[in-house]
């Protein structure tokens, strides 16, 4: 029930004697109110003060919005702020947001702060925030580590080769951090303070509205933000498709996913919280160890690439050098189809295959793995040059892509490329890069993916009659 001081981070500490109206908590990668280690020792912090707790978030919109995300990013972030706000208020937690940086909110507010508790994400983005609220807050700041199981230095002190030297030592590990998390009573609410927010989160869509932002990509209807929506899905998918989750977890049509990656993206569920309900849940050992690899292992190899690769959305610096030597001595092969972004956008390409693929990302936000696999692998046989397919790849994954802009989605786009991979068969454009073609879709039932697609799509856009709300989704 405690939280295990190796997810905490003294990053700045004030003389003893420092006052403030209130303990705040900037939450910005956890939009949750509940299995939040950083929420639960603010609680902490500001119980032994006498004190109440105070969240704030910082919205980016315009010109300074978060770098390419979209209305469809926006509307799912927007859910989930407006589930977490009611959270909060039910645990009498005070919550401001307004239109700026999470640094610019936090070291505002942080003036009248006993105290500043930061959450922890990973991407440059994140890392530059809190090294100005460190420069400029002169109150103490303490960062908890709440988005992986293993905290990343904890897990390995250097970026590694790839899942099967990180997985051990994740192991060895694990048990110690995956321990129920108390949610603390809150002693001094905060509704007397007379803070305001400037946005009335209540109203999602209102929100959405109001911003300057790129709507070329527009929400979805077949995810809905917010950590009761992710509970939920936990909940269905641990009740059903997860006791045959070993065996179909590589199949989109076997309905065996999760779908907690959009979820886990915006921190509206804990990762503790899905390893611990998965143990729980009946399925065999086997199921149960698959799926702890993908939501620890995989994820968390992503969070040990985005941490010591200083620029892992560059194509020099994500892709290991083995694997730019190969591909730039078949840089010169023919290339039997190349396409424009407009057309790979849009599907138009000669593979039906991938064309449903992107039809499903493009709509819905969503791809599964095994196809985003094949998905990437096609763009790069498709570009002109490795480097083109690289930037091209990760432009459609983090515009369409709900979870894009995501450290797992940096990786698995440099995964495309050779990281955490070896080197194969020799083979034309891919040099010994790893190679996939159409017989990667002959593992899968392609026409009852299609169908799937085509349904998912129909909901999208009105043409079919969705899901009533009391009934739990069919899971792709």
């Amino acid at each position: 029930m405690t939280i295990d001081p190796r997810r905490i981070r003294m990053l700045k500490e004030a003389p003893a004697d420092t006052k403030g109206r209130y303990v705040l908590y900037l939450l910005q990668q956890a939009n949750r109110a509940y299995n939040n280690p950083a929420l639960e020792l603010a609680i902490e912090e500001a119980n032994q003060r006498g004190l109440p707790v105070v969240a704030c978030f910082g919205l980016l919109d315009g010109a300074n919005g978060f770098p390419e995300a979209n209305a469809r990013h926006y509307a799912f972030l927007l859910q989930g702020l407006s589930d977490a706000a009611r959270g909060l208020a039910k645990r009498e937690i005070g919550f401001v947001m307004r239109k700026c940086s999470p640094a610019r909110i936090a070291i505002d507010l942080a003036e009248e702060a006993a105290l500043l508790v930061l959450d922890r994400g990973y991407l440059g983005i994140q890392t530059e925030w809190y090294a100005d609220i460190c420069k400029k807050v002169h109150t103490s700041i303490v960062q908890v580590e709440g988005d992986v199981a293993v905290p990343v230095e904890v897990a390995s002190p250097r970026h590694e080769f790839g899942a099967r030297t990180l997985r051990p030592k994740i192991a060895n590990e694990l048990e110690d951090f995956l321990s129920p998390l108390r949610s603390r009573k809150v002693k001094h609410p905060a509704q007397e303070l007379g803070l305001t927010s400037e946005i009335d989160i209540s109203d999602p869509d209102a929100v959405l509205a109001s911003m300057t932002l790129d709507r070329s990509v527009g929400p979805v209807k077949r995810f809905k933000g917010g950590e009761t929506e992710a509970r939920r899905r936990l909940k269905a998918f641990l009740s059903g498709p997860f006791e045959h989750y070993g065996d179909n977890r590589g199949k989109p049509e076997a309905g065996a996913a999760s779908h907690m990656s959009p979820y886990l993206h915006f921190g509206q569920i804990s990762p503790v919280e899905i390893v611990l309900a998965a143990r729980a849940a009946n399925a065999s050992r086997e199921d149960k160890a698959a799926f702890v690899e993908e939501v620890v292992v995989r994820r968390e190899l992503a969070m040990n690439h985005v941490f010591y690769t200083a620029r892992y959305d560059s194509y020099e610096d994500a892709v290991p050098e083995w694997a730019r030597q190969t591909l730039a001595e078949r840089a010169g092969d023919a290339r039997p189809h190349l396409y424009t972004d407009d057309q790979l956008a849009r599907g138009e390409t000669h593979d039906d295959g991938w064309n449903s693929a992107m039809k499903e990302m493009r709509e819905t936000g969503y791809m599964h793995n095994h196809l985003r696999m094949y998905w990437g692998k096609k763009i790069l046989e498709w570009s002109r040059t490795p480097e083109d397919g690289f930037d091209r790849t990760l432009r459609l994954n983090n515009r369409f892509f709900l979870d894009g802009r995501d450290p797992n989605s940096f990786t698995n786009v440099a995964w495309i490329y050779g990281l955490h991979d070896r080197p194969w068969v020799k083979r034309p454009i891919f040099g010994t890069v790893r190679y996939q073609n159409e017989n990667s879709l002959r593992k899968i039932n392609l026409n009852a993916y299609q169908q799937d697609v085509e349904r998912l799509c129909a909901l999208e856009d009105g043409s079919s009659q969705p899901v009533q709300e009391e009934e739990e989704p069919r899971l792709l």
